[in-house]
């Protein structure tokens, strides 16, 4: 059903229903039959999982997840999309369509309703083609508000990913690095060129699936306190830590020198350089 979704194909289907490629919400619909099937296939998905698509624009790969999972519940913004997603999706069983922002939907009362409707979907997991301009705030809201989901399959931009995976001691890393590496372990499914999209977009794209972790790769006193650290140390990503860190809970330049020689963590080295464990031995000191 998938390969049927060509550039020309897309591009009269949106035609006839005289709607346009929307950039205010980085309308870039996929049209590459292998990219869908990696996605799809990446996403790990079988009959006991209720699939969240975020931004399934005109349906091309909600219909290969329909053809795995369970269920599927396609959340559009778009309202003018909707009547395309109601005719590409016609005769679909499994499938439901919500004209909603994600950012604004419960996830977990949402999970919670198709449990009570259809039991045997037990397995939540959040696939996305995700605009580019707001792929961190949807990933860290999926994150913090510890949504009761499995894994999030998503598409983003090829530099988004490369933060997101860095290594520390790398220009890619930092504070969404540790963000997302903290609640999930990441596998790169695809790599996705530009060309593969209508509208095409001027940067290439990579599929990364995050699978939450069931327990922490840190052991944390105060979360929100790590958190702090986290974003101080990489709020001046050229000073050193000494600089960055100096402030907070209050300790002067001084008392911060003498409390990293304490930890036995080098003042004068910069954040990017701080592994996760290292800043988590910061801020449990500190919290102590």
């Amino acid at each position: 059903m998938t390969k049927e979704f060509t550039e020309a194909r897309i591009r009269a289907v949106m035609a006839r229903h005289k709607a346009g490629f929307s950039k205010k919400l980085g309308q870039n619909f996929l049209a590459d039959p292998e990219a869908i099937r990696l996605i799809a296939e990446g996403a790990e998905l079988g009959e006991q999982d209720h699939v969240i698509e975020i931004g399934p624009g005109i349906g091309v790969l909600t219909l290969a997840l329909a053809e795995r999972a369970g269920r599927v519940t396609a959340v559009e913004i778009d309202r003018k999309l909707i009547p395309i997603l109601q005719q590409t999706l016609t005769g679909l069983d499994n499938v439901d369509i919500i004209q909603e922002d994600i950012l604004k939907v419960d996830i977990g009362a949402l999970q919670e309703k198709v449990r009570g409707e259809h039991p045997g979907l037990e397995h939540l997991k959040i696939v996305g083609n995700l605009p580019y301009y707001i792929t961190t705030p949807i990933i860290m809201k999926l994150l913090e508000e510890d949504v009761p989901a499995e894994s999030i399959t998503a598409m983003m931009q090829k530099e988004v990913a490369e933060r997101l995976t860095a290594s520390p001691g790398t220009k890619a890393y930092g504070a969404i690095t540790l963000a997302v590496q903290y609640y999930c372990t990441l596998e790169t499914i695809a790599q996705v060129p530009a060309e593969s999209f209508v509208p095409k977009p001027k940067v290439d794209s990579t599929v990364l699936r995050l699978d939450l972790r069931k327990e922490k790769p840190v052991d944390l006193i105060d979360e929100k306190l790590f958190f702090e650290v986290v974003r101080a140390g990489f709020s001046m990503r050229r000073k050193t830590l000494l600089n960055c860190l100096t402030g907070v809970k209050g300790m002067s330049k001084e008392e911060m020198s003498g409390f990293l020689e304490g930890l036995g963590i080098l003042s004068q080295r910069r954040a990017e350089t701080l592994t996760m464990e290292e800043f988590a031995q910061i801020a449990n000191a500190l919290g102590e």
